[in-house]
């Protein structure tokens, strides 16, 4: 069974940043396109490939339902496993939770 939630890292002072905007689009947004979310199963993995050794990290609980943008899981090839990826700025009422990574 497919989770309502979704999960999103980034730094505190990003999350900050979008408190103040209403809204959230990660610094590489542009560049991307999407928003890279991931399961919850996921978490470590992201965190270990590319957030190692920083601090200030956050993690944000998403409620899929909630969020006002697509989200389509597709495939990262490398690793052969489907991520989230959300289409558009994050509507802050979706996120449920937010909690302290490092």
């Amino acid at each position: 069974m497919e989770s309502e939630y979704i999960y999103h890292v980034t730094t505190l002072k990003e999350w900050e940043a979008a408190r103040l905007k209403n809204e959230y689009t990660p610094v590489n947004y542009e560049q991307d396109g999407f928003i890279h979310c991931s399961v919850e199963k996921q978490i470590p993995g992201v965190l270990d490939r590319f957030y190692k050794g920083q601090t200030g990290l956050v993690k944000l609980k998403i409620e899929k339902v909630k969020v006002q943008r697509p989200v389509l899981f597709e495939l990262a090839e490398d690793l052969d496993e489907l991520f989230p990826h959300i289409y558009g700025a994050l509507n802050l009422d979706s996120v449920v939770e937010v909690s302290t990574i490092s």
